[in-house]
Parts: structure tokens; sequence; C-alpha cells
């Protein structure tokens, strides 16, 4: 029984070895659901250039831009369109997650209607103000908040019941502000909101720490807090996070890959496998650490369960929040 077991294990390891090697890329794209700039452009770079760069591939990627509703827009694309083309990757967020559990991308879609195929790592959430502002600490923002939250404008990417308007309304909340009393702006990704940010049409940017990598340097703007467990490393080590200046507000953001519902088994492992090489290659890594995120290792059907487990947690978290029954 053992020797019929193992032998049936190696014909396993075959049939996926022969699958991936059976497909090949023709002209692959990394879909951004948003316009240039900002997380959805970041994470597409790490596979169009991080691949390539680490040697993963020789293969050219192209990087299409596809902004409209944080993500729903690519994702009916996807659905409607390029359902079973192995040659389209779509960047997400845990900000495309929290519109999936939402319904936000459509009544009949949900976390079933894609391949959920490889991570490109964990970024956080941030506090992020102009450098001329008059607050050095969240506790000084905190205070001229409290004493008039409809006085400053808050805003980023996506509307009421995104991923960063929650994170906005976590720091009103562990402030003890309202999150109903805050004033708040949508915009069409973190290029829009940082744009918005430095042009004075908001005073408080609740963005992501790797959208910021090599922005602080420019000396136009700065970070008050992290919205990470514990202080991160390199360029932002020495940036206090939320919790430790006495602010229990956190956001971890996930940001990954996913394929059509109905691409092959071939192409899906086929580009499983390429993740899986690309976190054995300490190149591609530091390219995930220069573009200030941090390495998060999981790909094919282990990441498809965890995403889709991901999607039920925060379908309950919005519920909590009155955003859905």
């Amino acid at each position: 029984m053992k020797l019929k077991l193992h032998a049936l294990a190696i014909a396993a390891g075959l049939a996926t070895a022969m699958n991936v090697m059976a497909y090949e890329p023709s002209k692959p794209e990394c879909i951004a659901p948003a316009k240039p700039g900002g997380g959805f452009d970041l994470t597409c770079r790490i596979v169009s250039n991080g691949f390539k760069e680490a040697g993963i591939t020789d293969i050219p990627m192209a990087v299409t831009f596809m902004p409209g509703g944080v993500g729903a827009v690519a994702y009916n694309y996807i659905n409607s369109n390029r359902r079973d083309d192995g040659n389209a990757l779509v960047a997400f967020s845990s900000g495309s997650l929290l519109n999936i559990a939402q319904g936000k991308f459509g009544r009949k879609l949900s976390e079933d209607d894609a391949r959920w195929v490889g991570a490109a790592g964990v970024d956080y959430g941030a506090v992020i103000v102009k450098a001329d502002a008059p607050w050095n600490t969240l506790a000084e923002l905190v205070a001229d908040v409290k004493k008039d939250p409809t006085k400053y404008v808050l805003g980023a990417g996506g509307g009421v019941g995104s991923q960063d308007w929650m994170k906005a309304a976590i720091l009103m909340k562990s402030s003890g502000v309202d999150p109903k009393t805050m004033r708040y702006v949508a915009y069409e990704g973190g290029g829009e909101a940082t744009a918005a940010l430095l042009g004075g049409h908001i005073q408080i940017y609740p963005g992501d720490v790797g959208e910021m990598v090599g922005q602080l340097e420019a000396g136009k703007l700065k970070m008050l807090a992290v919205m990470a467990p514990e202080r991160l490393e390199g360029e932002f080590e020495a940036i206090p996070t939320a919790k430790e200046q006495g602010y229990d507000a956190e956001w971890t953001i996930l940001r990954g890959f996913y394929l059509g519902p109905d691409v092959s088994d071939e192409a899906y492992d086929y580009w499983a496998a390429q993740f899986d090489k690309a976190y054995e290659n300490e190149a591609f890594l530091q390219t995930v650490q220069d573009k200030g995120l941090i390495p998060f290792k999981m790909s094919g059907d282990e990441f498809d369960s965890y995403v889709k487990s991901r999607v039920g947690y925060m379908r309950d978290l919005a519920k909590e929040a009155g955003l859905i029954k």
C-alpha cells in the first residue's frame, strides 16, 4: 500500500510538472486596476520588472491600466471577456477583497469568480500629511481633529466602505472620534490621492507605506504613523506605529494576483510555479522590499484558499460596521 501511495504521489508530481511545461504564455500582461501611480501600479511592476530582473522569465510582460471601481472594472472585464486567458494576471489588494466582500464588484460576482494565484507581498496602512503640515506626531494630529472633525478633510483611493475608508474609520475610532463625522473624499487610486494631498485639497491621507518609498526623501510629505503591528525596517524604521503612540489602529494590506475563473490548470500551475521560483530568488525578494513591501510567500491552491478565507473575514467585518446586511 505504501509503495502504491508513493507511486501515486510521484505520478501526481510528474503530472503537475508536465502541466507547467505544457503551457507557455504568449503575450503576458499585468492589469493594474487604476491609473498609473499608486499601489496597483506598484504591484504590477513587481512581476513585470521583478520577474525579468531576477531571471525568472525572459518573456516581456506589459502593464495595462484599467481604472474604475478600485478593481471592479477589471474584475468584470476578466469575467466577461478573458475568463480563460492565461496571459492576463490582474493585480489586487486587500481593498479589492473588501469590495468583493461587500458585493461592490457586482451581485453575481464573488471571490469564487477568479483563480487567486500568487502574492506580491504585504504592505501596511500609514498616516501621511504634507511636509509643512503643523503636526509632527499622531497625537498632535488627533488633538486638532478631535476639536473639530469637520475641519479637516481625509482622502484616499476608494469610497465609503473601501479599504482606505476603513483605515480612516479605524484611525478615527481609535482616537475617540465618531467615523461618521469625518469628511472623506474618494479618489481613484493612491496616485490621485497623493496629488490631492500635495495640492492642499485634503489634509490627511490614510495611505499605504509602499506607495511612499522614495516620496519621503523628496521632502514633500511626512508620515506620522505606520498602521503595522510593530515598527518596520529600512527606510521607515524611524517612524513609530500608531499602536505604540497609543492608538489601536492597524491595517495589513495583502497584494497579489489573480487569473480568470476558467483559466486552465496548465496555465494556473505555470504561474504558481513562477511565483514559487521567485520566492526563492534573492533578487526578486529585494525587488519586493525595494517597493516597500514585505515578502509573503504563498501561491497556487494554498493562496486561493487563503484569499477566499480573507474575503469571508472581511464580509463579517463589513456586517459589523453596518455596511452590509
